[in-house]
């Protein structure tokens, strides 16, 4: 595809994600930087149900993750995750407050239980799942870390990068995955650090670094969205680290821990057994496998074991189509290849667990 006029395409979308407002569903919160640190106890699901809606942590803006669209509504690939957990729990994928959230502020919000589920690029590492109290739910898109170069560079590999600046936000793993990277490659670096990823962008396309580094995604919408000349840039294709992005909840909460894991891999599992958006309701009843139609509620059964009714899965998938939808909704569109994020069939990293 054309990349200029993808990202003249997506335009108005970014614009949009400038202009946010405060209020209610589908609209950041007012007081997002006062959370009470004060720990949530107690049934989630209870919560959710009492209040009427889910309260979703999301990015502050970022195309095809979590951006405004030109009529002021979020959409995107982590978005959808938290419309199909609205109509698995409430019944009604519209019933979410979405919460724009910067980084240094993302695990608070889901700690003090001000949001009931983190959805947003975050990478699972050890320390994040042990020491902050809080669950990963599974791996929703797989990324690694990469540079943002000029072409004109000539740097093709990430050690051709020996002695160069490089854009850096500070606090993320990619500070510290890039140091590590080029201490074991034995080269130098001049790491240029900033404090959020807006100065570190707008830095490196005013040449204050030879490069810029984080999530190969995030570069990528980096380059169609902010470079006056698209083509004039490269994401680099080698990897520097493994990064499985998705949801977070609080770790104190089993059940609900288990119905974000369960509606994530309903979204998996949709796609492995070839039900989407349009057809789950004639495959419900008509579909020769029972995995199936326990799935979707065909069959009863599935449900109690979450504190659900038979339907959740149903009305996840009906929310928002399966997870190859999404993607293809979301992400396609930017030029992203599936890649690590096919299924495992095709050669990818996508596993469902067993429906049954």
């Amino acid at each position: 595809m054309n990349r200029s006029h993808a990202s003249r395409r997506w335009l108005p979308a970014l614009l949009a994600a400038g202009a946010m407002l405060l209020g209610g569903c589908d609209r950041e919160p007012a007081g997002t930087d006062g959370y009470e640190i004060t720990a949530a106890k107690g049934s989630t699901l209870a919560r959710i149900r009492a209040r009427g809606t889910l309260n979703c942590a999301i990015h502050t803006g970022q195309l095809g993750m979590s951006y405004l669209d030109n009529r002021g509504r979020w959409q995107g690939f982590f978005v959808d995750y938290c419309r199909a957990l609205a109509a698995a729990v409430l019944g009604d994928a519209r019933k979410v407050r979405f919460m724009p959230v910067a980084s240094n502020k993302r695990f608070t919000i889901v700690q003090t239980g001000e949001a009931d589920v983190l959805s947003r690029t975050t990478t699972w590492t050890l320390t994040r799942d042990t020491d902050l109290g809080v669950n990963f739910v599974g791996t929703m898109y797989y990324d690694g870390q990469s540079f943002l170069v000029p072409r004109r560079s000539g740097v093709r590999l990430p050690t051709d990068l020996e002695g160069a600046s490089i854009c850096i936000t500070k606090g993320t793993t990619s500070e510290l995955n890039t140091a590590e990277y080029f201490e074991r490659k034995g080269l130098r670096f001049q790491s240029v650090v900033f404090e959020n990823p807006e100065e570190a962008k707008l830095a490196f396309f005013a040449g204050r670094c030879d490069a810029m580094t984080t999530d190969a995604f995030t570069l990528t919408v980096i380059r169609l969205a902010d470079a006056a000349h698209p083509d004039d840039y490269v994401v680099l294709p080698e990897r520097l680290t493994k990064e499985p992005v998705g949801p977070v909840v609080r770790s104190d909460d089993e059940q609900w821990f288990e119905i974000n894991k369960w509606v994530l891999n309903a979204l998996f599992a949709a796609e492995e057994m070839g039900v989407t958006q349009a057809n789950a309701a004639r495959m419900r009843t008509t579909s020769r496998d029972p995995e199936v139609r326990k799935m979707l509620g065909g069959l009863p059964g599935f449900g109690k074991s979450l504190g659900l009714d038979d339907d959740w899965a149903y009305r996840a998938i009906q929310a928002t189509g399966n997870y190859g939808e999404i993607f293809d909704r979301h992400i396609t569109p930017l030029g992203v290849e599936r890649g690590q994020n096919k299924l495992y069939r095709d050669g990818g990293l996508i596993y469902p667990l067993p429906m049954r």
